[in-house]
Parts: C-alpha cells; structure tokens; sequence
C-alpha cells in the first residue's frame, strides 16, 4: 500500500508542474505515466461513464473529462444517465448568435470574441470540452442544422472557426470541431452512406477542419453519424487515420458523436479515442452496466487481452486523451471564467448587430424613425418565441432572451406599438411535430384587424427550432414558409401596403412574396440579446453591415444538390451521391448562369458605398508568391457604417472542371459618412490550385487568372487578369 501511495504522489507532483514543460516534457511525463494504468484503466478512459464525462483514474488523481452541448452558448446541466435536465438552478449561461449568424459578420475579431466569450463560460460551468464549433457546408437549404454552421464556403468557414478555436481554448477548455465529415444533412444521418468525389471533399469539405486542425490548433474533434465510402465516419480509416492523424498530424482527441460508433475494431483501429452515446439493447443491459457494453469498453478490454489488438492502439488513444487532460483541467495557468457577465451579453449583441442583414429597402422603408404619431403593427409567433428552445442539442437555457417584440417596445418610446400573433406553431419536442394551440382563422383575423389600424406592419417570422423546421434530427419538409404564413402576408399586403418582413431563420426559404413586401432583414437566431439587436438595426442606431454566408435561391431547383434527383439529395435512404460536386452554392449559380434570389456575400446598408482604385501589385505571380490586391472604399452617404470588399479568383481556361469564381479574400472596413478607406487583400498563389484526382495532391495551373472584386458573389466592380507562371516576373 504504501508503494502504491509513493507512487501516486510522486506523478501527481509531477504532474502540478506540468504545464511549465514544453510539448517534448510533456510527452515525457505521458511516458512514465502510461505504464502506471492497468489495461482496464486504459480502456476506461475511451468511453463515457455518464452522459457528458469520460472516466479518470482516480487511484492516480487522473481526473474526468467533462464536456457539454454547444457551439452557440453551455447547455444546461443533463442528468447523469439520462436526457432530461438535471434541474440545476445554477446553470443558465449567455446564449450567443447561432453560427450562421457569425458567418454573416464576415468579421474575424469578432469570431474571436464570441470563442473567448463562450469558453469562458465553459470554463465558469467547469467544462473540458465544448462540443463545438459546427463548420459542415451549407449543401442544402432543407438540412434542418445549417443554422449552426458558417456557411456554403470553405474560405469564409476556415476563416472564421480559427479565431473561435483559439478564442475558445485560450480558456483552457477544448474546441471541438464537428461533424467530421459530411455530414450536411440530417435525415438519415446515422446512416446513409456519401459518396463524393475525391476534389470535392479537399476543395469543398475539408477546408475548414483542416484550419481549425493546422491553424486553429483545435484539441478535439467530433465524428459525423454518416458513413464515407461505405465506412462510418467516427471509425473512419481514411478520414481519422490518414487524413486527419497522417497528413493533417492532429495530435488531439477524437470524439463520436453521441451513438456513432458501431463496431468494436474498427473502433478501435481507425482513429476513434473517446467513445460517447452509445445506446443499449433496451432489454439486457441495465443503466448500472450499460458504459462497460460500449464498443471501446468490455468488447475492446476483451480484444486487446486476447492479442486480436496491440496494446499500442489504447495507448495512443490515452495518450491524446492525457495530452488533452494537461491542456484543460491540470493546465497550471488556467484561468477561472465567467458567466452572464456585461461584456459576454455585449459580445452577443455585437455579433448579432453585425450578423443582421439587410436584404431589401424600398423606398428606405428601413430604418425606422421613432414619433409620436407614428403606429406600428408588430405581427407574427416569431417576435416572442424563445428561439433558443428546441432545435435539439444546441437547446440553451439563457438568463434572459430578449424577444423581438420586448426590443421593439423599449426601443420606440414615442411611437405606438400594437402586437397580434398572426400565426402560431407547436412547442418544440425532439424528434415530433406538435400542433399549434390556437385555431388559424382566428389568429390571422386578429392580425389582419391590427394591420389595418397601423401606418406601417413589421411581420416577423420565419422559421423556428422545432422538427423539421431548423432543429437536430430531421430536416425540413418544404423550402415555403410553414404554418399559414404565405397565406398571412398576403392578407397583410392586402390591407396595408407599408409591409417590412424580419426573417427569423438559418436557411434560406422560398420568397414568392418578396415582391409584396418594402423591407426584409435576415435576422438568424441571436439569442440572448435578440430583441435588442434587431431594434438597433430596425431603428437606425446601427447600419446592418451582415452578409449573407450561403445563396438564397429562387426555387429548391435551383440549388446545385437539388438538381439531380433523389439520389443527390436526399439519397436511397442508403447511398447518396453529391452530383453537383465541387459546384456547391454560388459556385453553382455562377458556373451554370442560374440567377439566385440573394447572392452569397449580398447585404445592403444604410448608407452608399463606392469601391474604387482596385489593382494587384503585379500582373505575373510564381506559386509561392503572394498577391497583394489594393483598393479604396468610399462611404457615399450620411451615415456611418461597414463594408465587406471581397475578393474571388477564377481560371482563364482551365485544363479541368472550376467553378467560375472562388471566394478567397475578404476585409470588412468601416467608414464615418463621406470618408475614403484605403485596404488590401492578401492572397497565396498556393491557394489558387485544384485537387488533382491523378496525382491526389493539390496542383497549380500555370497561365491566367481573373481576380473579381466587389461586395458580393455576383456584384462585381473590377476583373483584374494576372498570370501564374513557374517563375516570378514583375
């Protein structure tokens, strides 16, 4: 006993200095500790022992691994081995704009604030792992998750998940980036079986994670539910083994999603470290001994006793799960956090401010003065849902949600605000649709009465966090505007003609009404500071300065998965293949000439800009150059506010398949009315080549290139030509 003891407290005083040690020690001390575990122990630490936690070894003071829901704000506490909510009074947190909402900011100090916010409030809740951000592409506008991704491109989602990582493990609690791979719709997900071409899954897929590996340094990653050439992806050998651990050297953990394993070796030998989630037969296994049943538990320990399996493979599973354990809870130097504290709701409302977007403004219908004589009709469910109910595991309790109505209300002190729901949904229940309380004709009779009373009608509506709509577990049904609400502004238009729509969403939807309407604003989901964000924008206190991250196309047919037929989307329920291939979103509008409702990039200001004086600082590039794009920015209007001059690239007579145009650029700039801003934008040659199937390696084309510069995908001011050769010329 006591040499047992001698040797616990010399690793755990070992273990105190550790964060003092380099990467080198530290692999070190993983040395000397790995023969301390019993084989039992090591198995332990693969698997979850509850709902959210992995096992320590507490014999030798190693401790748990704690990790919670979501990449837009802590989830509330869930019970140990079930789903309902622990109950806890002390666990409501700052619920941040979802993703998309960031991705529409197209601001990348603001995604680092919003990754130092939420993990703080990690760190406050005592968390290792937050399971999140979320950067699968925008494929489809039916996938009911896209509101907790950044987008259709892979440049703006790389971009902005790698200042959220840093900002998030600054923290000393671990971004986990999710859900590797392809996993870009959600009927079917635990199943069905993506086959995509080798160029799309490097150029379109795998983009983002591999900054957030490389770049952002993330210390997790979580699996996908689907499979990838018939291989599931959280046992994925050439997704965890060769790319992310080979070519990528991710040195970090990775996590199944909740269920994702399905079988024992591959488990064991295709990448996986952690396993979580995983369900029982319902009849044999009881709650006491449902963990030892995973696939990485009994199952695995018997495996490597019997040789079928080296002991090396645990050992490098424990070992990156040590090597996650010293960067969180045993890191010296981790700081405490905080909760719901000013400048988290601050940050909140900042994102959201700059994450709006205006999409249409007639007549400047937008923004809205406040008087006395003025009456507004605030009509629509969405101005006092609490949207951040439902949606599945990104469900937050905040300590307050400031409705859209509640914000309008403080906001016009002077003007009269009259409020008639107009339509209703159910509550939100995973997994099922519940129907709405109250009877239809009532509710639109109500609405169309206070429309007619009003100067002016602000409908606000949308989508909503329940099944199939925007919400985990199933996609949506049709790409209209659900539960009556075409049928309502049309009745809306019909008695009052000053109509302005706040479109409250994470995908794009079906606008025959569009041109019914005078002002429309993109609002997402914005969670705790909601209200107070949109009447900033609705009132002119701030000029909307968002972007859009993903197309809004006309009609479903439209959109480059939905052009193939059912095997491109939604697949056989057993096999999918992504037809449109590297031509996702406004690749797809661009290269095929199909016209979107909204451009990716689009959003309108308050105020007028001009870009001008664009030039590149050569005209011929070697491919390890760098090009360097200058332009100015004048603000034409009365008013203050922020451009986005984005950058794309296209290839003059490519001897491959390319898009038209690749975003690969971008820099948000803000301007006092009438000043001119001077700014630049860097681009790498080396980020100019395709993936090249015949040689599986990225290759630059020699010969010409266009740069296309504007403020959005299909709003152009200048085309610049250059040429890359294999020597640099001036």
């Amino acid at each position: 006993m006591k040499k047992i003891l001698l040797i616990s407290f010399t690793w755990l005083g070992s273990l105190a200095a550790i964060a003092q040690y380099n990467s080198q020690e530290i692999e070190a001390k993983i040395d000397s500790i790995l023969p301390l575990l019993t084989l039992k122990e090591k198995v332990a630490m693969c698997h979850a022992q509850s709902k959210f936690s992995s096992p320590g070894v507490p014999r030798l003071g190693i401790p748990e691994v704690w990790m919670s829901d979501g990449p837009h704000g802590v989830r509330a506490e869930i019970s140990w081995d079930s789903w309902a909510y622990a109950g806890w009074t002390n666990d409501s947190i700052t619920a941040f704009p979802a993703l998309t909402c960031l991705a529409a900011t197209f601001n990348d100090s603001l995604a680092h604030a919003y990754g130092v916010a939420v993990g703080e409030e990690a760190r406050y809740r005592e968390k290792d792992i937050l399971l999140g951000p979320g950067v699968n592409i925008y494929r489809t506008p039916m996938n009911g998750r896209n509101f907790e991704y950044m987008g259709e491109d892979p440049y703006l989602a790389s971009r902005l998940v790698v200042p959220y990582i840093k900002g998030v493990q600054k923290n000393g609690v671990a971004a986990c980036v999710k859900h590797f791979a392809l996993n870009n719709q959600e009927r079917w997900r635990d199943h069905i079986n993506v086959e995509v071409s080798d160029r799309a899954l490097y150029e379109i897929y795998l983009p983002a994670f591999k900054a957030a590996v490389q770049e952002g340094k993330a210390w997790s990653i979580m699996g996908a539910y689907n499979q990838f050439r018939g291989q599931y992806c959280c046992h994925n050998e050439l997704l965890l083994n060769q790319i992310l651990k080979k070519d990528w050297g991710f040195d970090g953990v990775v996590v199944t999603d909740w269920g994702g394993a399905h079988d024992t070796k591959e488990s064991a030998l295709y990448g996986l470290d952690i396993e979580m989630g995983t369900g029982t037969n319902g009849l044999t296994y009881s709650k006491v001994n449902a963990y030892e049943n995973y696939y990485l538990a009994g199952p695995f320990l018997e495996m490597l006793e019997e040789k079928e399996v080296e002991e090396s493979v645990v050992d490098d599973k424990v070992r990156r799960i040590l090597r996650l354990i010293y960067r969180t809870s045993l890191a010296s130097n981790r700081p405490l956090g905080s909760v719901n504290t000013a400048a988290h709701h601050a940050v909140a409302r900042k994102v959201a401010q700059e994450g709006i977007v205006l999409l249409k403004n007639d007549n400047d219908f937008f923004p809205i003065e406040d008087k006395p004589d003025l009456k507004i009709a605030v009509i629509g469910e969405n101005a006092i849902r609490m949207m951040t109910k439902g949606g599945g595991s990104s469900e937050l309790k905040p300590q307050f949600e400031i409705s859209p109505l509640q914000g309008i209300e403080e906001r016009y002190k002077k003007a009269t605000i009259t409020y008639s729901m107009g339509y209703a949904s159910g509550a939100p229940s995973y997994g099922r649709e519940n129907p709405p309380p109250f009877d239809k004709d009532s509710l639109q009779q109500a609405a169309v009465q206070a429309a007619s009373e009003a100067d002016l009608v602000l409908f606000v509506g949308g989508l909503n966090k329940n099944h199939h709509q925007d919400c985990e577990g199933g996609d949506r049904k049709q790409f209209d505007l659900p539960f009556g609400q075409i049928e309502l502004i049309d009745a809306l238009y019909a008695t009052n003609k000053k109509l302005g729509v706040v479109m409250v969403s994470g995908n794009a939807v079906e606008m025959s009404w569009l041109p019914k309407v005078k002002g429309l604003i993109q609002a997402w989901y914005l969670g705790t500071e909601t209200g107070h964000a949109l009447a900033d924008v609705i009132s002119g206190d701030v000029n909307p300065s968002g972007k859009l991250p993903f197309s809004f196309p006309k009609n479903l047919e439209d959109n480059g998965a939905h052009a193939f037929g059912k095997i491109s989307y939604p697949g056989d329920s057993i096999n999918q293949q992504y037809k449109e291939d590297i031509l996702v979103g406004y690749r797809w509008h661009d290269t095929k000439k199909i016209e979107p409702l909204f451009s990716f990039g689009y959003g309108m200001s308050y105020t007028d800009f001009s870009i001008s004086q664009v030039a590149s600082d050569k005209t011929s590039y070697a491919s390890d150059d760098q090009i360097l794009v200058t332009y100015e920015v004048k603000n034409l209007g009365g008013l203050a506010g922020a451009e986005v001059v984005q950058a794309y690239v296209g290839k003059i007579k490519s001897s491959v398949s390319r898009a038209t145009k690749e975003l690969k650029g971008y820099q948000k700039i803000m301007l006092q009315p009438g000043k001119v801003g001077k700014g630049q934008l860097k681009i790498n040659v080396n980020d100019l080549a395709y993936y090249d199937e015949s040689i599986s390696d990225w290759k630059i084309e020699t010969g010409d290139y266009y740069i296309f510069v504007g403020n959005a995908s299909n709003e152009i001011v200048k085309k610049l030509r250059i040429s890359v050769t294999k020597d640099s010329k001036s």
